[in-house]
């Protein structure tokens, strides 16, 4: 009960945008499903769909430098509600029609206007909370996001399969619940301060994003390392159901399906305790950690052999990396960003996840054209261990220089 005691005491508003991101990615049945939707549903070829999947993915990422704009420089609940509301709609009229590049272009909009709401909810969370308690402010939406996760696909399976209407009109419905409890229990969270020398890098700043980026050194240097982190977590989804087929054969995709389970079963159930665990230590502190269990998780597949047993063990190592590198990167941020400049700094971190992850897969895939399978494991072992380093590295200049500021200003 003690660790649950961690949650206690945060703002009203941290625990109704938990509520919004559970409601949220429970009804999140469409996306998941828009490959097998365009294929077996909308009877798109296999190149066709791979282009609209790409497009669909490369719009929220201008999308979200917008929404990030106007969150910074207006309103963050405006934007969220603008945002998610006009991706409901059009959703919700996929769910009434039958014409498929009507359909297309419908749900390229509606990833589009997503883009708006990631980045905003990140600096809404930065916004009402002191960097103290932004860690398990950050964790406690991450457990809501997989709370969701580990139920809606099991609901947009069935959906998908017998009443596909549904699956259209749900997820749109579950984002206008969603958009009604922001309306109307969280307040806009931009005018909220909190003062303290722990704030002196959130100090407001004038400027455009890349003039204010330029001043920031060691946020650029966070951003590289943690492209290095994309890179690696990208694996569990393009070389990880390779690896399984080349190892299991006929059975492979299944046992690749229940790692995933496995994944989404060690968030929910360990999450809470990696938080308590590791609340003491610095941001840059964890996210070392994150890369030492990614360099373990992974780099262990190259020699694990046949042993599905391992791979389990692999998978729950490697999900422990992902808990704190997805709850500590948003707190980094929160710390490092002018007030004025929090959504769009999410944006950037956005954009350096997609290209961290997109290298990812075009590395992977020459790899293992030219050297195997195995060999991607070895390779991600050694450059996740050397971002570790890295990662620590980033800690000891940037505490040197925040004391050196502290003591400018006294």
């Amino acid at each position: 009960m003690k660790i649950i005691e961690n949650y206690k005491g945060l703002p009203k508003s941290i625990y109704f945008l938990f509520l919004v991101q559970v409601i949220n990615r429970l009804g999140d049945f469409v996306f998941p499903f828009l490959s097998l939707l365009l294929t077996q549903k909308l009877k798109f070829s296999m190149a066709t769909t791979g282009t609209i999947v790409m497009i669909a993915s490369v719009v929220g990422v201008p999308a979200s430098f917008i929404g990030g704009k106007i969150a910074d420089k207006s309103s963050r609940k405006l934007t969220y509600i603008l945002g998610q509301s006009f991706a409901a709609i059009v959703i919700l009229i996929c769910g009434f029609i039958n014409i498929p590049n009507l359909t297309v272009a419908l749900l390229i909009a509606s990833s589009f206007f997503n883009g708006f709401v990631r980045p905003t909810i990140s600096a809404m969370v930065a916004d009402l909370l002191p960097a103290s308690k932004r860690q398990m402010g950050s964790s406690l939406l991450y457990l809501g996001i997989n709370f969701g996760v580990a139920v809606g696909p099991i609901i947009a399976g069935f959906l998908f399969n017998n009443y596909l209407s549904l699956l259209f009109i749900i997820d749109a419905l579950t984002s206008f619940i969603a958009v009604i409890i922001v309306l109307i229990l969280i307040p806009d969270t931009k005018a909220v301060k909190h003062v303290g020398e722990d704030r002196i890098e959130e100090k407001e700043e004038k400027g455009n994003l890349l003039q204010i980026l330029l001043k920031r050194p060691f946020v650029i240097c966070f951003f590289g390392v943690d492209m290095i982190y994309s890179l690696a977590y990208r694996q569990c989804s393009f070389s990880m159901p390779i690896m399984m087929n080349k190892v299991f054969g006929y059975s492979g995709s299944s046992k690749y399906g229940f790692l995933m389970s496995v994944n989404a079963l060690t968030v929910v159930a360990l999450t809470i305790f990696v938080m308590h665990v590791t609340k003491r230590f610095r941001t840059l502190t964890n996210m070392a950690f994150s890369g030492l269990f990614y360099a373990v998780g992974f780099g262990m597949i190259s020699i694990i052999g046949n042993s599905y047993l391992l791979f389990i063990i692999s998978t729950v190592i490697w999900t422990m990396g992902e808990i704190l590198g997805a709850t500590n990167f948003g707190v980094y941020l929160a710390n490092n960003s002018p007030r004025n400049c929090r959504a769009r700094f999410g944006a950037v971190g956005e954009l350096i996840s997609s290209i961290g992850g997109a290298i990812g897969i075009f590395g992977a895939g020459k790899l293992i054209e030219s050297y195997g399978i195995n060999m991607i494991w070895r390779v991600i072992f050694i450059i996740v261990l050397l971002g570790a380093g890295l990662m620590l590295t980033l800690q000891y200049f940037q505490t040197k220089r925040v004391e050196q500021k502290i003591a400018h200003e006294i």
